[in-house]
Parts: C-alpha cells; structure tokens; sequence
C-alpha cells in the first residue's frame, strides 16, 4: 500500500510517519491481496485536539474513519480501530450477499477455507422509516435554511441551477458540505 501523510498545522515527523504506516499495514492481513490503492491521511490540530482522518479507496468499497484526542498516537489507533470495523462490516455483508466467483468477496481473506463470520451490532441494517416527497428546486442557501429549520444534519433538495438532486449536510465542524450528482 502507497502512503499520502499530510499535516495540517503540524509537522508530520519521521517517528508520526512510521507509527501510522505501521498501524495502516496491519489493514493488510484482511485482504488476499496487498493492497495498490493509496491511503490518504491527514493529521491535523485544532484547538489543542488531535485529528486523524484515513481514506483508503477500495475496489467498491470506501473506507474512511476520522476521530479526535489530545494525544495524536492515541487519535491514530482509534482510527484504526474504526477502519478494523468497517472492513469486518464489510466482510461480513460481502460474505453473506455475494456467493458467487469474482465478486468482492474476492477481496477479502477467507480463514481456513471458510468465509469468516463476525458479528458486530453495528451490522443491524433494518429499515425503520420511508418518507416520500416532492423536490421543490432551491438554491444551496434556502436548502441549508430549511435543513436548519427542521433541525436536521442533512438536507436533499433538487438544485434550481442543474435541475440534479443534490444534498446539503452539515460538517462536524459547524460548517456545511454539498454533495452535487453527477
């Protein structure tokens, strides 16, 4: 696996850099092949608070975990921590919906022949709710406005611009993102 170390407001020193690409090639033994994408990390400090932040782009699959501690080696294994769980979800629902050759099960380890079951309560994935409803198209402000309004953390709207169906969402900073169909 390549490593992209970024630091933002601090200085990304050999001993960080060999810590988080030790922590990151552990990811290795969950796969049946080493990995060629690219983790993208990005270690930062804001307010005294140490943030780590992993993308690691997967055939299908985008795994991403991001925490925040006052000590950046422990923000690093809380990370992989998050990561560890997201590839055994995966696995888990790769393994259970996908039999077939080829598929992304592929991708993944199997433990003495046999695909590895693992039960994580996060796997849960019962709907609860379906809501239907008409797009009324409105500019990125007035979305952000209703999405307020109704106190939620993400807003869907059709953009009166492109016509497309677009989401507005807010940041765990305070700020707002816009994810834009293509």
């Amino acid at each position: 696996m390549k490593y992209n170390i970024r630091g933002q407001n601090i200085e990304v020193t050999d001993a960080l850099r060999d810590y988080v690409e030790k922590k990151i090639s552990r990811l290795d033994r969950y796969f049946e092949e080493p990995l060629t994408s690219e983790a993208n990390v990005r270690l930062s400090v804001t307010k005294n608070k140490q943030n780590v932040e992993v993308t690691i782009p997967l055939p299908g699959v985008l795994l991403r975990a991001e925490d925040k501690n006052s000590d950046m080696y422990a923000a690093i294994d809380l990370v992989l921590d998050k990561l560890e769980r997201q590839i055994r979800k995966h696995k888990t629902k790769i393994n259970r919906k996908f039999r077939q050759e080829g598929s992304l099960k592929s991708l993944f380890k199997e433990e003495n022949g046999a695909p590895v079951q693992v039960a994580d309560e996060e796997d849960d994935l019962e709907l609860v709710r379906t809501k239907r409803f008409t797009f009324k198209p409105m500019d990125i402000e007035e979305a952000i406005l209703q999405m307020n309004m109704l106190g939620h953390t993400f807003f869907v709207f059709t953009s009166a611009d492109t016509k497309e169906v677009n989401v507005v969402y807010k940041r765990s900073d305070g700020k707002y993102g816009l994810i834009e169909q293509v």
